[in-house]
């Protein structure tokens, strides 16, 4: 009779419920558990040693100046001179990476790039002569004077990215800015350790860093290009080698914002 099935039935599935759930109960794998509990595996290093250079201690800081529209070439050629000066004094364990003012994105704002190759002693070093120094505090007070806001970060430099070194130009260069999701750095890390190859064949990789200190999880692309035409046209080469698009879809939801400034190297900057 129908109803005598319905009972077996009833019972069987009673029996493999029981069953299934006293296996979840025994194993953390389980799907039914993995909703409510989430394992995550302890990391076994800070990013910064993972991801950074080993054979090399270089510290970066990268400095935004906000500069009053009417005070920008007086700030460049004031900026220039000091620059200058300190990139060649041996006594300063510091150098100057590349100079530029932003033409398109923030405008009347000048970005410098500094190397110190010692990493943090270097730096602190730097720090405690350029307090000593009377020429270089009276640069500040007359610098300020120009200058609307400014921000300092300190960073690292990816170990499968260029070194950035001095080149010639004409070029124009895009600083391609990342605001990460916490916690995702080693997962960008390793998807472009593998894309990085496609954008070597115009030479147009300079520099890839993240922060260290200001703001975190913030990575830094440097790229040089001849025009703007050409970094449409390098970029869109790009889509065409297979496995680029796989990067991109792997990334893009690990960013939170993103920002680009296209950006015209001062005089002096050792990337022209």
């Amino acid at each position: 009779p129908a109803s005598v099935m319905n009972e077996r039935v009833n019972l069987v599935f009673k029996k493999h419920f029981v069953s299934n759930v006293l296996i979840l109960k025994s194993s953390d794998k389980g799907w039914f558990r993995s909703l409510f509990v989430h394992k995550v595996d302890a990391r076994k290093d800070a990013h910064s040693n993972l991801l950074s250079k080993k054979e090399i201690s270089n510290l970066y800081k990268i400095q935004f100046h906000n500069v009053k529209p009417e005070c920008l070439d007086a700030y460049n050629s004031l900026q220039t001179e000091v620059q200058t000066r300190l990139h060649r004094d041996q006594d300063y364990p510091c150098e100057v990476v590349g100079s530029w003012n932003t033409w398109y994105g923030e405008q009347d704002q000048a970005v410098h790039l500094w190397r110190y190759r010692g990493g943090y002693p270097a730096l602190s070093d730097c720090l405690q002569k350029l307090r000593d120094n009377k020429e270089y505090l009276e640069f500040r007070k007359e610098r300020a004077k120009m200058l609307i806001s400014r921000q300092n970060q300190l960073l690292l430099e990816f170990s499968f990215w260029n070194e950035p070194l001095p080149r010639e130009g004409p070029n124009i260069y895009e600083l391609r800015t990342y605001n990460l999701k916490p916690g995702t750095m080693i997962e960008w890390g390793n998807r472009w350790a593998r894309a990085i190859k496609y954008r070597q064949k115009n030479n147009e990789a300079v520099g890839g860093f993240f922060t260290q200190i200001g703001d975190l999880y913030v990575v830094h692309h440097l790229w040089a290009y001849e025009s703007l035409q050409s970094r449409e046209e390098t970029r869109n080469s790009a889509w065409q080698q297979e496995g680029w698009d796989v990067n991109v879809y792997y990334t893009v939801p690990l960013i939170r914002h993103m920002e680009s400034r296209i950006m015209i190297p001062t005089k002096s900057s050792p990337l022209q």
